[in-house]
């Protein structure tokens, strides 16, 4: 009986047929840069001949197309688009991603390795190739009010699951520099495999610091002198463009054919409606190319030097021997994605009606005590105000100060400087901490708006004009058991419902897409004026990103990484 791989190597001699053969077109060699006129030949997941003539029993005609290798996203929380990992890969494998290299450290914060076992269980049935990061910093800091606790014990049982990499990013680059006692012990336990890294701004000594502690990738530079640094120093810059995190624009002069083998692509947090209206790794790729990145540079990024930064051996290329992940273009330039191929298979419907469903953890995940007017009240302080300064585009906040409107004995809003309110609100039925701050940067000019999702601790997030608006946004949470919450004038105008450890929806993308739609017209009523609001406001906790943040303990300056009085 002829074995697999026995077969393999009839079928690329040509002494049998191939499963598949793609006949007609070109492909994009990404070792010479040239396009290639050749038969492509798969035998079950993996190509079998390329600069050929082939025959196979099933021949599908791509005239006309260019074949390139599938797209690596190297890093993304699945969690940030809002769906599922089944909905997530029936969403954006169409657009040619076929490996999605992801941290769990959402669902892991809220849930803990409850979290991450839902993921490790997906990715087995996704036709999609899901890749896991172990989350390394759950919490992710100590000043803020987390759903659980993953110290190294919890995280070694999962190191050699078929799907693991290796460590997540480490967030926590002043435990690194500082060696707190815990960041070093989940350092040690993973030397010699993947650590990702995940260091804004970080340079000079302190950043050889962190790298020597063996951490090799990095997606958080926003100027390409960060990033130059970095790659002179032995890093992979995951070049990032997501809803909120737009780098892609200011890494334009990195992306080089002679920095390409050091760069690759990633989204970390994009949600289902930009997906839609832009696209996902495609829309990189295109956009990189009109602003005059060589096509060669990009794609390179886009899957072999991605596939080589994480140790994925077999992907990445379009030639014999390795994993049949293909995307036939219409063109390098247009980047728009005719037919995908995922190990072999061809994407349709019928692909993903065959994998097995997983079922939803986490439903009631929200228990946040309610709230009332009173509990957003800020008292009058002397002197000046730290507020929260949004950059559009951008997770990176301002440490901004201003002398605030006071009413009675508190300190209220500024619309003539857009300065509304900003509130965290524990949820995960711990202590009930409630912090209140300012914010500027929304342009909201009445209303409120609430969420779940709050990076990384995932508390309740609040911004709002009205008290008796955040009130009401944040307390409709706890009935829909998490999501986003738009309110005007004490009626609920706007609201998507995430009950999967409220970061999540149990329904399909395109569901999600279009509730989005409506969510976006309700936060445009009240005067949003960011692109994105709602991932925007989900940032304004993530206390690893400087300069200055809210957590459920308080205000916190990011930079001495201490609350502020």
């Amino acid at each position: 009986m002829t074995s697999r791989l026995e077969r393999f190597i009839d079928q690329g001699v040509g002494r049998v047929p191939a499963d598949i053969v793609l006949k007609g077109g070109r492909f994009f060699d990404l070792v010479t840069g040239d396009l290639v006129q050749s038969d492509i030949a798969i035998g079950a997941d993996r190509i079998v001949g390329t600069s050929g003539d082939y025959e196979g029993e099933t021949e599908i005609d791509v005239s006309g197309g260019i074949v390139v290798p599938g797209f690596i996203d190297t890093h993304l929380h699945i969690e940030s688009s809002l769906v599922t990992p089944h909905e997530f890969d029936r969403c954006v494998l169409p657009y040619g991603v076929t490996t999605a290299i992801c941290d769990p450290h959402e669902i892991a914060n809220v849930l803990g390795a409850e979290g991450i076992e839902f993921f490790l269980q997906s990715s087995l049935e996704t036709i999609m190739d899901i890749r896991i990061q172990l989350s390394s910093c759950v919490p992710a800091t100590h000043l803020e009010t987390s759903g659980a606790d993953l110290p190294v014990e919890r995280l070694l049982p999962y190191r050699h699951h078929p799907k693991v990499i290796g460590l997540a990013e480490f967030m926590n680059f002043p435990g690194v520099i500082h060696k707190d006692p815990v960041c070093m012990a989940k350092l040690d336990a993973f030397q010699g495999g993947h650590i990702d890294g995940h260091a804004p701004l970080l340079s000079g000594n302190d950043l050889n610091g962190y790298l020597s502690a063996g951490i090799r990738t990095e997606h958080e530079c926003t100027t390409a002198g960060e990033a130059l640094e970095k790659i002179r120093k032995g890093m992979h810059i995951l070049v990032r463009e997501g809803s909120v995190s737009k780098d892609l624009a200011a890494l334009i002069p990195i992306i080089t054919e002679r920095l390409s083998p050091f760069l690759a692509l990633c989204t970390d947090d994009r949600n289902p409606l930009d997906i839609a209206e832009q696209g996902h790794l495609d829309h990189m790729i295109r956009t990189a190319i009109a602003n005059g990145v060589e096509p060669l540079a990009i794609y390179r990024a886009a899957s072999i030097s991605a596939a080589r930064a994480f140790g994925l051996k077999d992907r990445g290329l379009v030639a014999p021997g390795w994993r049949a992940d293909l995307v036939v273009l219409d063109s390098l330039e247009n980047c728009r994605a005719d037919m995908v191929f995922s190990a072999g298979r061809r994407v349709t419907d019928a692909l993903f009606s065959s994998r097995r469903p997983v079922a939803p953890i986490g439903l009631d995940s929200v228990k946040a005590r309610p709230v009332n007017a009173a509990h957003f009240g800020v008292p009058v302080a002397e002197g000046e105000t730290p507020v929260i300064g949004v950059i559009p585009g951008k997770i990176i906040t301002e440490h901004r100060r201003y002398r605030l409107p006071v009413r009675g004995n508190e300190t209220t809003v500024d619309l003539a400087n857009d300065i509304i309110k900003v509130a965290v609100i524990e949820r995960h039925g711990k202590n009930g901490n409630h912090a209140n701050g300012f914010v500027q940067g929304f342009g909201l000019k009445k209303g409120a708006i609430a969420s779940t999702v709050g990076h990384d601790s995932h508390n309740i997030c609040v911004i709002g004009v009205s008290e008796d608006d955040m009130a009401r946004a944040a307390n409709r949470l706890g009935e829909i058991k998490g999501g986003f919450v738009v309110v005007e004038d004490g009626k609920v105008t706007g609201e998507i419902a995430l009950p999967i450890a409220g970061l999540m929806s149990l329904e399909p993308y395109e569901t999600v897409r279009d509730t989005l739609h409506q969510l976006r017209k309700a936060a445009f009523a009240l005067g949003a004026t960011l692109e994105e609001p709602f991932l925007q406001l989900a940032f304004l906790p993530l206390l690893v990103i400087p300069h200055l943040k809210i957590s459920d303990r308080g205000m916190v300056d990011v930079d001495k990484f201490a609350l502020i009085g």
